[in-house]
């Protein structure tokens, strides 16, 4: 099957991008879903992470307090190694054993740290969804209420939108209204089934 990573910076509207491709008929594995499934209690994922950092990482029913974990790895690069380290495994196993079974014309990986864990070779193409920085800041405020300064340290996190971008196939410019956005996923979404359907078919 045609793999796409989808991938782009906090902000940058993966989500938006990746839903349409739905809708269209792609198949959608997205991995923050994965980690939000995989840390749902009762887990063992979950379990070794409140093993590693403490049960204050977690509420009075004993589910992730997300806000206070990325507060937590955002400031100290060894605890975010250490979450990595049991996060990713774990979630890289799970969207290949999804792949494994969809029944679509081609796949959307969504991998916001696509560059950053070295997975890009999991995919045939690597898209990139790019919006400009400030753009990127003023979303994550209304969205998620967070204050500038946390929303740089989580950019400083990733990897540059030149290194990003450089390293894709495929481009979305996010930056304009909807129309544009939208005729540029319908143009790739038919570039896609080309691709997928002059690949050979498995057995």
């Amino acid at each position: 099957m045609l793999t796409i990573a989808l991938t782009g910076g906090i902000g940058s509207g993966k989500t938006t991008v990746s839903d349409r491709f739905a809708e269209l008929g792609a198949g959608v594995i997205d991995t923050d879903l994965l980690s939000r499934e995989l840390t749902a209690p009762p887990s063992p994922v979950l379990d070794r992470i409140a093993e590693v950092f403490g049960a204050k990482i977690l509420d009075a029913d004993g589910a992730l307090e997300r806000a206070r974990l990325r507060q937590l790895v955002f400031q100290d690069h060894e605890a975010r190694a250490r979450l990595e380290a049991i996060l990713h495994p774990a979630i890289k196993n799970l969207m290949l054993q999804r792949l494994a079974v969809l029944q679509t014309p081609y796949a959307i990986l969504v991998i916001p740290l696509l560059f950053e864990t070295g997975q890009q070779d999991l995919a045939d193409r690597v898209l990139v969804v790019d919006v400009p920085e400030q753009v990127q800041i003023e979303r994550v405020k209304r969205r998620n209420g967070l204050d500038e300064d946390e929303i740089r340290r989580i950019l400083s996190s990733q990897v540059s939108r030149r290194e990003r971008t450089a390293g894709a196939d495929d481009r979305i410019d996010n930056s304009g209204d909807p129309a544009a956005l939208e005729a540029q996923i319908q143009r790739l979404h038919a570039r896609y089934l080309v691709m997928a359907a002059a690949r050979p078919q498995r057995a």
